[in-house]
C-alpha cells in the first residue's frame, strides 16, 4: 500500500484508538492538514495556541483514560508546547505531541523556524523522537504510544521534518512493539504484600495516603475495598482526589500545604501509612523530618525511582497500583473485618475530634460573596457529578477544598507544575472526551487570561464548557503569601484593571453572567449551568479572602495557620 507520511501517521493514529487530536496548522505541517482534510473519522479541534492544545489533549486523556494527541508545527509552534509537555510530565499524563520540523537536509543551518524541540523537550518528556527515515515512521508512532500509556505514564514528543511527512513509500504495518531496555513491572512481589497485611494487623492508627497514581492505575475500587474492610482512614493528594469517594465517612480530605486540619493531624499521629501512587510533593509533606514521624511507611508505585526519592520507607512495592491492592485485598478478605473495625475505633474517634473541633470554615457574609460558598453551591447545584477543571492558584485550593469528589477523573488540573491557563483549554478537552458531562472550570480572574483565547475554540467547536470566575481582583495566592510573609506588600498583584468578562464571553459569542450580591449566588450559578452553549459566570468575590488551612513553607503539617 502506497503512502506518504502524512497519511500513515494519520493511519497510525487511528489505530491507537484515538479519535480526537488538537492542534495548530503552519509551514512545516501543511502536508498533514492537508491528508487531515481529505478523510472523516479522526476529528480535529482547532486551537488559538498550541500551550492551549496540549492542556486539552492532557484533559481528553484523563477524562477519556486514553492517550491525548496534539499537532503543532515547527518553531514557535513547536516551543509554545513545552509549557503543556512540562505540565503532563509532572502529572504522569499520556500525551503523544507531534510537532513539524524543518526538511532534514535544512536541520542544523538555522532555517526558517527550526527550533531543536528533541533537545528542549529531553528533561520533560518520558522520551522523544526526530524521525530521520519514513521507514521508521509507523514503527516511531507505534512505540510513543505504548511509551505514552504504559508504565508511569507520560508525555511523548515526535518530530517530523517536513519532507518525511510528504515522502510516499510502500508501507508495511510496524511489528509490534517490545523494547528490551523499557519492561515496567506491573507485578508486585507477593512477600511484601504479605508484609502489608501484616503490618496493618499490627497497627492502632493506620492511614491511606492515595495519590495521583491510584486514578491512573484505574485503582479506586480497589483503594475502596482497602479501606472499608479495615475501617482505615483516607487522605489524598491534590492528584488523587477522587480515588477514593469524598462523601465517604472514611475520607479525611486533602493534605498537605492547604490541606485539612484532621488530615495533616492524622498524617502527624499514624503509625502505619500506606501511600498508593504518589511521590510525596514537598507541598504535601511539609518539613521532610517532620512527616509522619511515628509511622512505618508502605509506598506503593509503579515508578522505581520514586521509591525512597523524598522520603523513606519501610516497605517498599514496586508494582502497578491495581494489582498490588487487589492482592492485599484478597488477602484482608479472609480476616475478620469486626477486628478492625473495634481496633480503629479510638483512632477513627480522634479523627472525628479533630473535624468537629476544626473544621473547614470560613465566615459568610451578607454584602460581599465568599468564593468558598461559590464552589460549595455549585457542588450542590450540579450534586457533584460535574468534571471539574480548575485554573491554578487560590481558585485551585477552594476547588479542592469544598468541591466532593466521589469519582476518579472528575477533578482534573495542573498539580505537579501548577500552570496558570490549564482550566479553560482542559475543560475543552474534557468535554470533547465526555460531551455527555456536565464540565466546569472554576477559575480565577488573573488566571483565565493566561489562555483566554481559548473561548474561541470552544465556541467555534461547539464544545459547551461553563467558566466560574471567582474574581477578588488580585493574583490571589501571591497576595495571600505578601499578606502573611511580606507586610502587605501587595508588589505586581493588583488585577483591579482586569476586563469586563461578560462583555468579553459577549465578543466571543459566549454567554456572559454576573453576581454581585451573595443572595444571587445560587440563582446565577443555576441559569449559567442551565444556559445552551460556553458561558462565562463571574463572581465579584472578597477582594482579601485567603486559603486556610495553610502550612508555611518550610513547616511541619503540623505548623497550620486556621485563620
Amino acid at each position: 500500500m502506497k503512502l506518504n507520511g502524512s497519511q500513515i501517521l494519520i493511519k497510525m493514529i487511528k489505530e491507537e484508538g484515538i479519535d480526537t487530536i488538537f492542534g495548530y496548522p503552519g509551514g512545516a505541517v501543511i502536508d498533514i492538514y492537508d491528508a487531515l482534510a481529505k478523510q472523516n473519522d479522526l476529528k480535529h479541534i482547532l486551537v488559538r495556541h498550541e500551550q492551549g492544545a496540549v492542556h486539552a489533549a492532557d484533559a481528553y486523556a484523563r477524562a477519556n483514560k486514553s492517550v491525548g494527541v496534539a499537532l503543532v508545527t515547527s518553531g514557535p509552534g513547536a516551543t509554545n508546547t513545552v509549557t503543556g509537555i512540562a505540565s503532563a510530565h509532572s502529572d504522569s499524563i499520556p500525551v503523544v505531541v507531534f510537532t513539524g520540523q524543518v526538511p532534514t537536509g535544512l536541520i542544523g543551518n538555522d532555517a526558517f523556524q527550526e527550533v531543536d524541540i528533541v533537545g528542549i523537550t529531553r528533561p520533560c518528556t518520558k522520551h522523544n523522537y526526530l524521525v530521520k527515515s519514513v521507514d521508521q515512521l509507523g514503527p516511531v508512532i507505534k512505540e510513543a504510544f505504548h511509551l505514552a500509556r504504559t508504565g508511569r505514564p507520560g508525555p511523548v514528543l515526535v518530530d517530523l521534518p517536513k519532507d518525511i511527512v510528504q515522502t510516499v513509500i510502500d508501507f508495511k504495518e510496524p511489528e509490534e512493539i517490545s523494547l528490551r531496555s523499557y519492561k515496567p513491572n506491573y507485578k508486585p512481589n507477593k512477600k511484601m504484600l504479605k508484609k502489608v497485611v501484616d503490618m496493618i494487623d499490627d497497627a492502632k492508627k493506620p492511614l491511606i495516603f492515595a495519590g495521583g497514581g491510584v486514578i491512573l492505575s484505574e485503582a479506586s475500587e480497589e483503594l475502596t475495598r482497602l479501606a472499608r474492610i479495615t475501617n482505615i482512614p483516607v487522605t489524598g493528594s491534590l492528584m488523587g482526589l477522587g480515588a477514593f469517594p469524598g462523601s465517604d465517612p472514611l475520607w479525611l480530605g486533602m493534605l498537605g500545604m492547604h490541606g485539612t486540619y484532621r488530615a495533616n493531624m492524622s498524617v502527624d499521629a499514624c503509625d502505619l501509612m500506606v501511600a498508593v501512587g504518589v511521590r510525596f510533593d514537598d507541598r504535601v509533606t511539609g518539613n521532610i523530618e517532620k512527616f509522619a514521624p511515628h509511622a512505618k511507611i508502605v509506598q506503593i508505585d509503579i515508578d522505581p525511582t520514586s521509591i525512597h526519592k523524598n522520603i523513606e520507607v519501610q516497605c517498599p512495592i514496586v508494582g502497578d497500583c491495581k494489582t498490588a491492592l487487589s492482592g492485599i485485598v484478597e488477602l484482608l478478605e479472609t480476616k475478620d473485618q469486626d477486628v478492625f473495625k473495634e481496633k480503629h475505633e479510638p483512632w477513627l474517634h480522634q479523627i472525628q475530634e479533630w473535624k468537629s473541633t476544626t473544621p473547614l470554615k470560613y465566615e459568610l457574609d451578607d454584602e460581599i460573596i465568599k468564593p468558598q460558598y461559590v464552589v460549595e453551591q455549585l457542588y450542590e447545584i450540579s450534586k457533584g457529578e460535574a468534571i471539574i477543571t480548575t485554573e491554578v492558584g487560590q481558585n485551585q485550593m477552594w476547588a479542592a477544598q469544598y468541591y466532593h469528589f466521589d469519582k476518579p477523573n472528575h477533578f482534573i488540573t495542573s498539580g505537579g507544575l501548577g500552570v496558570m491557563g490549564f482550566g479553560l483549554p482542559a475543560a475543552i478537552g474534557a468535554k470533547a472526551a465526555c460531551p455527555d458531562k456536565l464540565v466546569v472550570d472554576i477559575a480565577g480572574d488573573g488566571s483565565i487570561q493566561m489562555n483566554i483565547q481559548e473561548l474561541m475554540t470552544a465556541i467555534e467547536s461547539e464544545i459547551d464548557v461553563k467558566i466560574v470566575i471567582l474574581n477578588n481582583q488580585y493574583l490571589g495566592m501571591v497576595r495571600q503569601w505578601q499578606e502573611l510573609f511580606y507586610e502587605r506588600t501587595y508588589s505586581s498583584t493588583n488585577m483591579e484593571n482586569s476586563p469586563d468578562f461578560v462583555k468579553l464571553a459577549g465578543a466571543y459569542g459566549a454567554t456572559g453572567l454576573r453576581c454581585t450580591d451573595p443572595k444571587e449566588v445560587t440563582s446565577v450559578l443555576t441559569e449559567g449551568l442551565n444556559t445552551k452553549g460556553t458561558v462565562i459566570m463571574e463572581f465579584i468575590v472578597e477582594r482579601e479572602e485567603s486559603v486556610y488551612p495553610m502550612v508555611p513553607a518550610g513547616g511541619a503539617l503540623t505548623d497550620m495557620l486556621l485563620v
